[in-house]
């Protein structure tokens, strides 16, 4: 069976990613979720990409990411309301999160396998801020995802923001050179339950937004000034 860049089978991958899209497509076809710019994923390669966004839920930032990204791949512009994208999913579509959160439950080792780069916080751990070095392969991995496809990032490293932007994204950057998609995500803190998958309010409006990829001189920039620059977009 055909295996990918990790090791997974994209057979198992493709029908995991299906299977949670159909069981959470009813509450991104409403009208009340509204995605602007996905026109500007057109015409983007299919590698070396990153997509910096700000994060306010464990879960449904990916998974309407996950939405999003399908659908415009397979030409829909600003739209999942029909979810034939789900049938032939883009598989080389990551996303970077902590081995901590990823690895506890059977429903967080399944959304792993749907395209988690799992990466160890040098920051902080069992709710508790520490400081230790970054784990070589970390580095590695990402790297790695990136010249095979997609990688979505949060740069907080959290959903709580009051806490800065790390400098790891922007090494990511320096090291890479990938194009550097800002989105921006509103609202679903207070639709969806922070850290499971529970809708908390069916009511409320809550939106995706992809910017404009960055211009090309950020790769000139400092770790501290890409750092900067990240604060501002995803703030």
């Amino acid at each position: 069976m055909k295996k990918n860049i990790f090791g997974q089978n994209i057979l198992i991958k493709r029908f995991i990613i299906a299977t949670v899209g159909l069981f959470t497509h009813r509450i991104f076809k409403s009208k009340r979720f509204e995605i602007i710019g996905s026109k500007f994923l057109n015409n983007i390669p299919e590698e070396n990409v990153l997509f910096v966004s700000n994060h306010q839920t464990y879960f449904y930032d990916v998974i309407a990411m996950l939405h999003v990204l399908n659908s415009s791949v397979k030409g829909r512009i600003d739209t999942v309301k029909k979810p034939k994208y789900l049938v032939n999913p883009k598989t080389n579509l990551y996303y970077i999160a902590s081995f901590e959160t990823m690895k506890k439950t059977f429903l967080t080792k399944l959304l792993t396998y749907a395209g988690a780069v799992l990466v160890q916080r040098s920051w902080r751990e069992s709710g508790e801020d520490i400081s230790r070095e970054i784990r070589s392969e970390d580095p590695n991995k990402i790297k790695l995802a990136l010249n095979d496809g997609w990688v979505i990032t949060f740069p907080r490293g959290t959903t709580d923001n009051s806490k800065p932007v790390r400098k790891g994204t922007a090494h990511i950057i320096k090291n890479n050179n990938p194009i550097v998609i800002p989105v921006k995500i509103s609202g679903f803190n207070k639709v969806f339950q922070r850290n499971g998958l529970k809708i908390i309010n069916r009511k409320i409006p809550f939106s995706i937004e992809i910017g404009k990829p960055l211009p090309n001189n950020i790769y000139s920039k400092s770790v501290d000034e890409i750092t900067l620059e990240l604060e501002k977009i995803i703030d």
